[in-house]
């Protein structure tokens, strides 16, 4: 674990989140093609997208739980196939009901790879690389937004919507044997426990970085996920341009984690408040520079970058406060991550039950990553008083005060 470079394993597991995460994105992309061949509306469609993410905010804790005496290395190939069997089985029938219930089934693995996945990371390296390693993994995320979903969507134009998720199936598949054949094993430091597992959840500056992480994912995704009407509507970008211009959001994302990954294990609520306050000026920028394309394309890509920052800091914070017992928490944080963007909805549709315009969601936005500052700020206080912060913040957060 010397040198630079991380281990082959961190790799490893960045390539299966790309493999497992390009479904959750593929959906997306050929919504009406589901909907016309299972002949139901765009409304029932649409639920397989929140079947899943329900599947991701339910069943990640519980899974922590139930596999925590299990091998690491046994997990990961377990979630992962239990994933791809369920991606298949959906496939192989024309039942709505099925694939409903596939497609929630896929959510618990999914869930249950991305927090053992985490753990694993973290696992592979020494302490002082813990959030590069967290943000290296949750990249493929990130890769999966840029390619895996796109690809997948080009695939199913040409050979079906079924297509896509095939090739989703044999990616996950091939991820499984190569963690097999080259993933090196990885033990707890402590033995395994669910009391004690359960009894660091009781920490509230636990909760506080969960606050952040809902927060600070709502805060990017209420602009991401009306980006394609935003451009349209407002910039009036040709629709031709859109997808290229959100995956200028993934290329961001992926700069995003490679910077914050790389400040996170030395400073991270330096990374926390830089993606903060990068939110609040982009946010601020794009509603007011909306009609202007040649503003808007550069800070749909800041906004990317901004929000990513954040991500490996939080998987540091997640794991320097329960490092006795990180399975449970770093599962609660994937289902944390999935509760704001599931806010995303709630916060936009009142808003535009008012008559607002899309532009506000940049201003719901920007509101939000005001609100996520002093939230920031109380958990570096927290960390001061408690000693989880590292020494070379505190000396320069003390050089500051």
């Amino acid at each position: 674990m010397s040198g630079r470079r991380l281990p082959f394993g961190v790799y490893l597991l960045a390539f299966s989140l790309f493999a497992m995460g390009s479904a959750e994105f593929l959906l997306a992309g050929v919504l009406p093609a589901v909907a016309d061949d299972l002949r139901i509306g765009l409304p029932a469609a649409g639920a397989l997208i929140s079947a899943f993410a329900i599947g991701v905010v339910v069943g990640g804790p519980p899974f922590a739980i139930l596999t925590l005496r299990w091998p690491r290395r046994t997990t990961l190939v377990t979630t992962q196939a239990v994933f791809a069997a369920s991606v298949a089985a959906g496939l192989l029938t024309d039942d709505y009901a099925v694939l409903l219930v596939s497609r929630f089934v896929c959510g618990l693995a999914y869930a249950g790879y991305w927090a053992v996945a985490a753990v694993t990371a973290i696992g592979l390296v020494t302490p002082d690389r813990t959030a590069r390693a967290s943000g290296v993994v949750v990249s493929g995320l990130s890769l999966a937004m840029i390619a895996g979903g796109p690809a997948g969507a080009l695939i199913s134009y040409y050979t079906g919507w079924r297509g896509g998720f095939w090739g989703v199936v044999a990616l996950t598949a091939v991820g499984a044997i190569m963690t097999v054949l080259a993933m090196p094993a990885t033990r707890a430091g402590q033995e395994p426990s669910a009391r004690r597992e359960l009894r660091t959840m009781r920490r509230p500056q636990l909760w506080v970085v969960y606050a952040i992480t809902i927060l600070s994912t709502a805060a990017y995704m209420v602009s991401f996920n009306y980006l394609a009407a935003f451009l349209t509507d407002v910039t009036g970008i040709p629709g031709v341009w859109v997808p290229a211009v959100l995956a200028l959001f993934g290329v961001g994302a992926f700069v995003g984690l490679s910077i914050g990954g790389r400040i996170a294990d030395r400073r991270p609520f330096h990374a926390l408040l830089i993606g903060a306050v990068g939110i609040l000026a982009a946010s601020v920028l794009l509603a007011v520079l909306a009609r202007h394309p040649l503003a808007v394309v550069p800070l749909v890509a800041l906004l990317g970058v901004a929000g990513f920052i954040l991500n490996p800091a939080i998987y540091g914070r997640v794991f320097t406060i329960a490092a006795a017992a990180p399975t449970l928490a770093g599962a609660t944080t994937v289902s944390a991550f999935q509760l704001g963007i599931g806010m995303v909805p709630a916060l936009a549709g009142p808003a535009f039950g008012a008559g607002a315009g899309v532009t506000s969601v940049a201003w719901i936005g920007a509101g939000l990553a005001v609100l996520l500052v002093p939230v920031i700020l109380l958990d570096r206080s927290l960390s001061r008083r408690s000693g989880t912060a590292p020494s070379e913040e505190v000396a320069a957060v003390g050089a500051l005060d």
